[in-house]
């Protein structure tokens, strides 16, 4: 569960502007074996293990991921050349360094790290556990202590190899139809192609060349002031730069201040405008306004005293008015998304082909573009992967699934699971047509939808971690079905080979079944994961687990008026996203994304002053110089967010061999004679 975000506006001259470059160059495509390589595996191992990092801590702080197609890929590009530059000074004369490779090395790492968004180590699988269970209370209804299950290593990627793999092989059989004959856009794909593509010409290893640079200082900036930031962060959870009352006192204590966080200035930069808004707005309205209100009425609407996360007080309705914001807007994409997906269906039936957001350019060079379009469909068919083999595929592993599940979640019956299989596949299907149409993943809306019919099919006994299983299994499939067929596009448009593709798809799920739970463990083995008070909030797990709860036990323990509240969010929401697509695009691009603005509800406003000073940056950088924030804004805030995530790994190392901060910064009121 989670945000994923993605700023990507692709448009289709700018695409057949790429193809026209591309079909000037006489290039020889390697054969798909030769497309995947020893040091491009050895290369996305390691981004790979970086990008869980980030992505794990992203996940259990604020939940919104940014897109790092773009990083994967150029610093795929990177290592690889500083490698052959490295081993030619040496005398030796390496394979050149092709876009097919670049590609699959990009594709690795995206499967790689997608498991640690997709597999629940920031929602679901933690929602499961020890802390989650008594954040909401041993007394809360529904919460039993028998629906407790901690999170362990083994088990962890056990459930990771039964679960990630079935996604793959769900849709392969379908990407002629999604790809070629539908001619899905699948913007992030496309972008990704576009970079890899631009990196093997003179002029874009140049940029490139730059763009590494500036990512690596800007990496070094973050790395050294987070290192700088740790000496001061003292015991607890009230030393340091995190809690510099920026704007003062008054405001810090409803958690308006700008923590220093590269990370999240990073996201501004990468995340739209619209986005860091919204999610600033969101702060507003609740930490400056909505908060402070329901405060007032303590002892009224609920019983004065209580502790900061106790349900029965204003905690209940952070939580809760997250749901249904994050719900409202859920549930009308998904309707919309569905209903978009049945109407350009309906319109390719009655017109071969002339579907849906790719048009047909006839010019003077249009012979040259028929004959590089065909280039790319010969390509793409040529290595094909059978039918049987998906389907064998599928079935053997939903078998092993079907008998595995049950014995990691008892309560998750075989039959269960087999209806999951079933029904995944058509899943799969919308989730990865509706990407291809709006770049926009609902993995966690599907999951959450299998979270409240299997937890209300299990009932009190066991449905708790029952639905919350499913979840992680249905967002798993569906979501890495999505990233398949967004690979298979960027693969199409860098004439990379579909079975190099999928393999690359394979062994990156296979890699991302050990790195993303290894990575998540040295946080849970190093940092206090969950504590309300801690920089780990793990805001989604408490959020999943009131989900599934409310799935049996309905609306019965909520504060007074809270249930009112929630239902003015939930129309809200509604509302928002319907204006947003009936208003013209002038007015539309000015109103908020319901998604965005529910994400401080329950976490806070520190890191929405974070990200809106990182679009403030872009904003200005854009006024300045257009040129030079289009080519180099990506490779900055991509510095940032590496930075900070690799100096995650030695602040763990610290703290797993209980070596403290020597400082704590600590500000309070002045003292008054």
């Amino acid at each position: 569960m989670g945000t994923e975000t993605s700023s990507v506006d692709i448009s289709e001259p700018l695409l057949l502007g790429s193809q026209k470059a591309s079909s000037t160059e006489s290039e020889s495509v390697p054969e798909w074996k030769d497309q995947i390589t020893v040091r491009g595996l050895v290369v996305s191992a390691l981004l790979g293990g970086l990008f869980c990092i980030i992505t794990h801590k992203l996940n259990l702080t604020v939940g919104i991921i940014p897109s790092l197609n773009v990083a994967a890929g150029l610093l795929g590009f990177f290592f690889v050349k500083t490698w052959t530059g490295f081993i030619s000074k040496l005398g030796f004369s390496p394979k050149p360094f092709t876009k097919q490779e670049n590609t699959v090395i990009q594709t690795c790492v995206v499967a790689c790290y997608g498991l640690a968004f997709s597999g629940g180590f920031g929602s679901s699988l933690i929602a499961m556990d020890e802390r989650t269970y008594q954040l909401i209370g041993p007394d809360y209804p529904g919460n039993r202590a028998e629906d407790v299950k901690n999170p362990g290593l083994l088990w962890m990627m056990g459930f990771m190899f039964v679960v990630s793999f079935l996604g793959l092989f769900s849709l392969v059989p379908l990407r002629k139809v999604m790809v070629m004959d539908y001619k899905l856009t699948y913007p992030s794909g496309t972008a990704t192609a576009m970079l890899i593509n631009s990196f093997h010409t003179k002029t874009g290893a140049e940029l490139a060349g730059n763009q590494v640079t500036q990512l690596g200082k800007y990496l070094s900036i973050s790395f050294c002031w987070s290192c700088f930031k740790w000496f001061f962060s003292g015991i607890g959870d009230s030393c340091g730069f995190d809690n510099f009352p920026s704007f003062g006192l008054t405001l810090f204590k409803n958690t308006f201040y700008f923590d220093f966080s590269p990370t999240y200035v990073g996201c501004g930069l990468i995340c739209p405008h619209i986005v860091n808004c919204s999610v600033l707005l969101g702060a507003i309205i609740s930490w400056g306004f909505l908060w402070p209100f329901i405060s007032e009425h303590a002892g009224d609407w609920y019983p004065a005293g209580l502790e900061s996360n106790d349900f029965k007080g204003l905690y209940g309705y952070k939580v809760f008015i997250s749901i249904s914001l994050i719900l409202g807007d859920g549930m009308y994409n998904l309707i919309k998304i569905i209903m978009i997906t049945v109407r350009e269906m309906l319109r390719t039936s009655s017109k071969q082909n002339n579907l849906p957001v790719v048009s047909e350019v006839v010019d003077g060079e249009s012979s040259e573009l028929e004959a590089e379009q065909r280039r790319r469909d010969e390509i793409f068919l040529k290595d094909r992967i059978p039918f049987w083999f998906a389907a064998s595929g599928y079935v053997g592993l939903a078998a092993i699934s079907i008998a595995t599940i049950p014995i990691i979640f008892p309560p998750l019956k075989w039959y269960l699971v087999l209806c999951s299989y079933i029904l995944a596949p058509v899943l799969a299907f919308c989730n990865s047509y509706g990407t291809g149409l709006t770049d926009w993943s609902l993995a966690s809306t599907y999951g959450k939808i299998g979270l409240f019919v299997i937890a209300s099919s299990v009932g009190p006994e066991g449905g708790v971690i029952a639905g919350i299983a499913s979840c992680a299994v249905m967002m798993s499939i569906v979501s890495t079905a999505a990233d398949l067929m967004q690979d298979f596009k960027t693969g199409y448009l860098t004439l990379s080979s579909a079975k190099s593709m999928f393999v690359s798809q394979l062994v990156g799920t296979a890699m991302g079944c050990i790195i993303a739970p290894l990575t998540f463990w040295l946080f849970w083995t190093a940092f206090d994961i969950g504590s309300p008070d801690g920089p780990y909030k793990a805001p989604y797990a408490v959020i999943m687990r009131e989900m599934a709860i409310l799935g049996i036990e309905g609306f019965s323990e909520l504060p007074k008026h809270c249930l009112a509240l929630c239902c003015v969010f939930f129309v809200a929401a509604l509302v928002i996203n319907l204006l947003r697509d009936v208003t013209p695009s002038k007015v539309s691009q000015y109103i908020p994304i319901p998604m965005a603005m529910a994400v401080p509800f329950y976490i806070g406003a520190y890191f929405a002053i974070d990200m809106f000073i990182g679009t403030v940056i872009l904003f200005i950088w854009e006024r300045v110089n257009r040129k030079d924030a289009e080519d180099y804004a990506g490779a900055v805030a991509s510095g940032l967010i590496c930075g900070d995530g690799i100096w995650t790994i030695p602040s763990a190392i610290l703290s797993i061999l209980r070596i403290n901060p020597p400082i704590c910064m600590y500000f309070g009121p002045s003292a008054t004679s």
